[in-house]
């Protein structure tokens, strides 16, 4: 299931925030933690982790290149750590266009239903 995109508008966000907006188990969200460098949320005095716009944006990375395009958790660690901003400047692109695709879509089945 795809990435739900959302405003990011808070600070911080918890584990379970982050959880539903990419619609997987929290324990994926920690396991990802221990395997990239880059997935590293600030922990409050409970223990609890806040994870702020730009750790959501490096999760965003993570879950395209695993769950998306198919890595493995030791091709993604590569892809992450040679092309950070090539594989983040792809997936935007990528997202730019389905969001494109989706819009035509609605306007094809618009015009099925008038005709």
């Amino acid at each position: 299931m795809p990435y739900k995109e959302k405003e990011i508008e808070k600070q911080y966000y918890s584990i379970g925030e982050v959880a539903a907006q990419f619609d997987v188990a929290p324990s994926l969200i920690r396991f990802w933690e221990t395997e990239f460098e880059q997935l590293k949320p600030k922990k409050n005095k409970k223990g609890n982790r806040q994870y702020t716009p730009k750790d959501i944006e490096n999760l965003r990375t993570v879950y395209h290149l695993v769950k998306e395009r198919g890595y493995t958790i030791q091709g993604a660690k590569e892809m992450m750590k040679n092309k950070s901003v090539q594989t983040k400047d792809k997936i935007e692109i990528i997202e730019s266009l389905e969001k494109v695709k989706a819009f035509l879509q609605g306007i094809k089945n618009q015009l099925n239903t008038k005709a």
